[in-house]
């Protein structure tokens, strides 16, 4: 389970920071770039971490998902479109209920 969840969250990571990327090519939004790339490195970077020491990982990975969804709601809830924050909100959730039953496996 532990090596599926490492590589969901790096996968997700990368997902993030496409997601970035497709916004400011799309709408020209540096916004969108900016915090796409500065979110997917923080997730990236919680992968690094959980293959060293999972645990530490994979709760780094959840705080930042928490966030994520947060993020994500909120822009769905002003835009009233799915595409593309309500289905960047069913990605994170999705990664936050992994990352969250690896801890609580874990502990």
């Amino acid at each position: 389970m532990q090596n599926i969840v490492e590589i969901s969250l790096l996968i997700y990571g990368v997902l993030v920071s496409a997601g970035g990327v497709i916004g400011f090519l799309k709408a020209q939004s540096k916004a969108s770039l900016i915090a796409g790339l500065i979110s997917g490195a923080l997730v990236i970077t919680a992968y690094s971490i959980s293959r060293r020491n999972p645990a530490t990982g994979f709760l780094v990975g959840a705080c930042i998902g928490a966030l994520l969804l947060i993020v994500f709601a909120v822009r769905l809830a002003k835009t009233k479109k799915f595409m593309p924050s309500g289905m960047m909100l069913v990605l994170t959730a999705l990664e936050e209920i992994l990352l969250l039953s690896a801890l609580f496996m874990h502990f």
